[in-house]
């Protein structure tokens, strides 16, 4: 699901678990009204459509609050670092207002979820100052030239600054990876018309199936019979290739009863596979010149988590000029088609274990109740943000809408979405410590490669070939 994998990546021995094995847990207990506060998942619906009743209120035909607060170097196309000064001695009371509301927003919720002001404030500050000078990059005339796009420069300075200096541990508070692409994609959800999920949303969830049972059963087959592999590490690292990385790893160890070392091995395999694509997926599709939605379905098909496949969607976005149609046709299949089978696996692992491995005589009942447990629920917001603002801009006619909402509606809202991807993708670079990285061995890694491998060639052929008229046209 979310990249989570890659922060847990910094420290694979702080996983919260005890003794050797993860506790079977069927029963789902009900929602507390605490989790509603307690939770990523829901901050990132409060704030994200927060921001959005925000913009729609205080819009007048022209600009809106938030429309004020838009604003980044990503778009000035310098020429001279001189212009790039006068651009911030210009704004620099615009930039000190927007940095205040994002204190505002991840500070107190942070604080509230148990990160203290104190820590989150000099970490954030860095991560948006460091932001700040990756947009300012990206926005040189010549930056597409050398495929400088913000979230592969992000990533890479971030991994760059991670495993070259020892930064100092107060630098991670503000590291939210999950947080922010959750938050990122309630935004995102505002931007994408409910029509467009209606209408190719169907064919997102048909791929979707497709790629999540062939990719899980030929990593769980290939692990067993292949490599003869525990079947319980066969099952984490069969989901984690499948659906959604390392929150599906460990949502299907709880389920079968793996053991810590399972986790560990999955989290490696998905974070040194989501860093290669996230390197050489766009570039591919670039040298075959796909159209920008073909290849945002292409890698929404074959990447394992969130955040990695919208920086490499956004980074070949940006290098073919369209980036919101790559990051559309990403999220139709990664976010809305491949995320929801995490509930579903998660179901049908437990049973397994439970009736066909442990073969309990009393046991314990399976709870349909754990696919509700296990769903993402920030993708109720993405809904909710699309439902907004579709209803408000349904009555207006195409030509006012080009004129008046897209421009100064929703450009606003896709500027935050930016910000908060590329604080996003800076936290995967900066939590990734490749010598932190546990061992695999070999027929773990061939397993899952083999996956891998299937996955990648399998999205190719039904994203080019079989639907490529549908995403060709986001």
């Amino acid at each position: 699901m979310i990249l989570g994998g890659l922060s847990l990546a910094s420290g694979l021995s702080r996983i919260p678990l005890q003794g050797g094995e993860v506790p079977l847990s069927l029963a789902t207990p009900p929602l507390r009204v605490s989790e509603l506060f307690l939770k990523e998942d829901w901050w990132a619906i409060w704030l994200g459509l927060g921001l959005v009743v925000l913009d729609l209120v205080t819009f007048d035909g022209e600009s809106s609050l938030l429309g004020a607060l838009a604003i980044n170097p990503g778009g000035l196309k310098w020429q001279t670092v001189g212009e790039l000064f006068d651009h911030f001695s210009q704004n620099g009371p615009l930039y000190l207002r927007q940095l205040v509301v994002w204190l505002i927003l991840f500070g107190v919720s942070c604080r509230v979820m148990g990160i203290g002001f104190g820590r989150f404030f000099p970490s954030f500050l860095f991560l948006y100052l460091l932001s700040m000078a990756i947009f300012s990059v990206s926005g040189w005339e010549n930056a597409a030239n050398f495929n400088l796009e913000p979230p592969l420069v992000a990533l890479i300075v971030g991994l760059v600054l991670a495993n070259t200096l020892k930064l100092p541990e107060w630098m991670e508070a503000a590291c939210r990876v999950e947080y922010y692409v959750k938050f990122g994609i309630v935004l995102l959800g505002a931007t994408f018309p409910i029509t467009l999920i209606l209408t190719a949303g169907p064919v997102a969830i048909i791929q979707a199936t497709f790629i999540s049972l062939l990719s899980c059963i030929t990593i769980y087959f290939s692990a067993t019979r292949l490599f003869h592999l525990d079947r319980r590490l066969a099952a984490v690292i069969s989901v984690g290739g499948s659906v959604c990385g390392v929150s599906a790893s460990m949502a299907i160890a709880a389920a079968v009863g793996a053991k810590k070392e399972h986790i560990y091995t999955s989290v490696t395999l998905v974070v040194f596979w989501a860093l290669v694509m996230i390197l050489v997926l766009p570039f591919v599709s670039q040298s075959m010149g796909l159209a920008p939605g073909v290849a945002g379905a292409w890698i929404g098909t074959s990447e394992f988590a969130d955040a990695a496949g919208f920086a490499a969607a956004s980074s070949y976005g940006k290098m073919a000029g369209n980036e919101e149609a790559a990051i559309k046709s990403f999220t139709l299949m990664k976010v809305i088609g491949r995320d929801l089978w995490i509930g579903i696996w998660s179901l049908v692992w437990a049973f397994i274990a439970t009736t066909v491995w442990q073969n309990p005589t009393g046991g314990a009942k399976l709870d349909a109740r754990e696919i509700w447990r296990r769903f993402p629920k920030f993708i109720i917001g993405f809904f909710a943000a699309s439902l907004l603002v579709t209803l408000v801009s349904s009555s207006v006619s195409a030509e006012q809408f080009e004129a008046s909402i897209k421009p100064n509606l929703l450009e606003p809202i896709g500027a935050f979405r930016g910000w908060a991807f590329i604080f996003c993708f800076l936290s995967i670079g900066l939590t990734t410590r490749i010598h932190e990285l546990k061992s695999v061995n070999v027929r773990s890694f061939s397993a899952f490669t083999i996956g891998v491998v299937v996955n990648v060639i399998a999205g190719y052929l039904l994203s080019v070939h079989l639907f490529g008229d549908y995403w060709a046209t986001m």
